[in-house]
């Protein structure tokens, strides 16, 4: 066990520690400039043939094509949604046979648990004590399913929770190989981690909010068959996603988008803080997620402290983490990923700490300090 270092001095509670980066992050100044801008400049429906209409529609296809280019899609196949559920949501659309895990957003994981018992064929993958899931497991569950090509495969890129990174060249080499259909979550991944490394997947979920844009939008991209539509009632995005787009969001997303493009090279200064912190906490907590993680994202469990009272605690002394998904917040059941890995105890008494791109080395300090004011532990 790493020796622990004495635990910073200091009791008082100052400014806001946020380290939930993982639930939200803060939007960029640029981004809100933008959109104040676009407010006032870009009311018009896209729709609109009119003038007004237009400009809304161009700064919407800017957009769309941005992110068409970074992540190696044509821009026809980029849908914009309401973000990382919807995305998901409308990906796992259809009667095609599921394979996935429980290491997965509960955007997909509902609707699996939603379909399976409607009669769709789910298959869950076994999750390794590391948080991954295996490429050699993704083929035996696809030598399980009738037919391989009416199979889709659903991989989180980079967990929610713990950070941890699937090994998704090798897991799409094997869906591939099988004719079957990759669908990725990178709702975490994009803006912290490589895009070379989604190149294999069929569709991928996105969304502006991890990345320092607006709330409220994201979008789906996909290859080769659309995804089945949920509403009807207009021909907008393809008409698979029907309704008024919002050319004000669409804008702050592409300035998030732009500023995401070196966001692995700012986010990799974080590996050395999220370090510190797991080796200062190594006398009082564990690390859920021993495989590669993203750079930012700690998940820790507190055996003298159950998960959920410790984030209520933290938070008086000022410092913002949290229990699990935000999705997930409200429930009084613990973390499912964790459960599904490490078991129920290391669930009911996990944390995540996420860092974001202006956490500061005296803030994790401060952090430091404040679990063991919590704790009430000596050195």
């Amino acid at each position: 066990m790493a020796t622990r270092s004495s635990p910073p001095t200091g009791s008082g509670v100052g400014e806001e520690i946020f380290l939930d980066h993982n639930s939200t992050t803060p939007p960029l100044p640029s981004v809100v400039e933008a959109m104040v801008v676009a407010s006032a400049e870009l009311w018009g429906n896209p729709s609109s043939v009119h003038a007004a209409g237009r400009r809304a529609r161009n700064a919407l296809e800017s957009t769309r094509e941005r992110l068409a280019t970074l992540l190696g899609f044509h821009p026809r196949d980029v849908l914009f949604t309401s973000g990382g559920t919807e995305s998901n949501n409308l990906a796992l659309q259809g009667r095609e046979a599921l394979i996935l895990s429980r290491l997965d957003h509960p955007s997909v994981v509902k609707v699996a648990e939603r379909d399976a018992a409607r009669g769709r064929q789910v298959i869950w993958l076994p999750v390794e004590a590391d948080g991954t899931v295996r490429p050699a497991a993704v083929a035996e569950a696809l030598g399980r399913v009738a037919d391989a090509a009416s199979t889709r495969v659903v991989v989180t890129a980079a967990n929610h929770e713990t950070g941890v990174c699937q090994p998704l060249e090798a897991i799409a080499e094997v869906v591939r190989s099988a004719g079957a259909r990759l669908h990725v979550d990178a709702v975490q991944w994009l803006g912290k981690a490589p895009v070379a490394a989604l190149g294999g997947a069929d569709s991928l979920s996105v969304t502006a909010h991890k990345l320092r844009g607006p709330k409220g939008i994201g979008a789906l991209l996909f290859r080769g068959r659309a995804p089945e539509h949920v509403l009807v009632g207009g021909a907008q995005e393809r008409g698979l996603r029907p309704g008024t787009q919002d050319a004000v969001a669409a804008v702050g997303f592409g300035v998030a988008l732009e500023h995401a493009e070196r966001g692995p090279e700012r986010y990799a200064r974080l590996a050395e803080l999220r370090d510190d912190l797991e080796r200062r906490l190594a006398d009082v907590a564990s690390v859920n997620g021993a495989a590669r993680r993203l750079p930012h994202v700690s998940n820790l469990s507190f055996p003298s402290f159950p998960g959920p009272e410790l984030v209520a605690a933290l938070d008086l002394q000022g410092v913002r983490v949290s229990s699990g998904s935000a999705c997930s917040a409200g429930t009084s059941e613990p973390s499912p990923v964790i459960e599904a890995m490490l078991g129920r105890a290391r669930a009911e008494h996990a944390v995540r700490f996420s860092m974001g791109e202006r956490t500061t080395e005296e803030q994790i300090q401060r952090a430091i300090a404040a679990v063991f004011r919590v704790l009430d532990t000596q050195p």
